[in-house]
């Protein structure tokens, strides 16, 4: 099947999941066994009758083999609840891969944040108050949190995301992330992506490398922001070609070589500096093996973004609740002119 039409299918399935069990309910009793409560369609997709005991992750559990795909058979069935003896289609595969809908398309918000304090916010810091509001607005409004992985295999358009997908990452290695910003994320079970340059670990106010290794440890992901965190994108004052080139390049391939070296991590990620970047450093980065990077503007990324230039969003500790809510864009409208 071509990819156009595979891409008609998605948007059919997508739209009429209710008219498809409609079509498939009139064979549904002969089908559904009582013990086993299932009925098989296709390869495809799934029956079943939802008992007392059921969860949405119990039977992602079941029949995807992951319960932390739950939202998957939600989302498919528009419901939100199950009720005993309910009649539901599951969906052995992604079903939605774009995120593609009749009325617009998915996207994905990735925020950055840098230091924090334990105390009020301002400028430079996000105080520990308002990163925990943050974090329980998201968790209580039905956020899914997914990792830069899931985010690249969506690019990719190889995997389905949840509706309300986020990714949150952190700059820098501050200490204060281990001390304020850690405990939060471990509170409401987030994942997350710490992007370090090298050369600032283990300085006065930054994270040590046995911190590092502790948040790779416990599942946090761990990637690079170059060795000295120089702009990558604009050649110092005298610097000639020659010496650009060669910066640019010992700048993306030290910390990855490092990480390997002191913590067995493969580098597979990059944040630019200041957030900017050029094709040059593009080049290089997929000469070192870089899958993505990571730039800053204030945009959420559909499936078909540059994989070199994905937008991130910069939480400042001036932001009050309304402008973090600004930054939580889960999907674009088509404008019909």
């Amino acid at each position: 099947m071509s990819e156009t039409a595979n891409i008609k299918k998605t948007i059919l399935i997508n739209i009429f999941p209710l008219f498809f069990l409609l079509l498939a309910g009139c064979s549904l009793k002969g089908l559904i066994s009582h013990n086993t409560h299932q009925a098989h369609v296709s390869d495809d997709f799934v029956i079943v009758k939802s008992t007392a005991q059921d969860t949405f992750s119990s039977l992602a559990a079941h029949y995807l083999k992951d319960p932390d795909k739950g939202w998957q058979i939600a989302e498919f069935n528009r419901m939100t609840t199950l009720i005993p003896g309910q009649e539901l289609i599951i969906p052995l595969s992604p079903f939605n891969k774009g995120g593609l809908k009749a009325e617009g398309y998915q996207t994905v918000p990735v925020l950055v944040y840098h230091n924090f304090s334990k105390k009020r916010s301002d400028k430079t810091a996000v105080g520990q108050d308002d990163f925990e509001a943050q974090m329980k607005y998201l968790k209580q409004n039905g956020y899914h949190v997914v990792s830069i992985d899931q985010l690249l295999d969506f690019i990719d358009y190889k995997e389905q995301l949840p509706e309300k997908s986020i990714v949150i990452t952190f700059d820098d290695a501050w200490r204060s992330i281990f001390d304020v910003a850690l405990p939060i994320l471990i509170k409401y079970g987030f994942t997350a992506t710490f992007f370090i340059y090298t050369d600032f670990i283990g300085g006065g106010k930054a994270m040590t490398w046995k911190q590092i290794e502790t948040l790779s440890k416990i599942g946090f992901d761990i990637q690079c922001q170059t060795k000295t965190h120089r702009n990558l994108a604009v050649p110092k004052k005298n610097e000639s070609f020659k010496e650009y080139f060669e910066s640019i390049e010992m700048e993306i391939g030290y910390p990855k070589n490092l990480l390997k070296e002191k913590l067995n991590i493969d580098c597979k990620f990059l944040a630019y500096p200041y957030g900017e970047t050029n094709n040059l450093v593009i080049a290089l980065l997929k000469k070192h093996g870089y899958r993505a990077a990571f730039a800053i503007d204030r945009k959420p990324n559909p499936f078909f973004i540059d994989k070199y230039r994905i937008y991130r969003s910069v939480i400042y500790g001036s932001y009050n609740m309304d402008k973090f809510k600004d930054n939580l864009s889960v999907f674009q409208k088509n404008e019909l002119k």
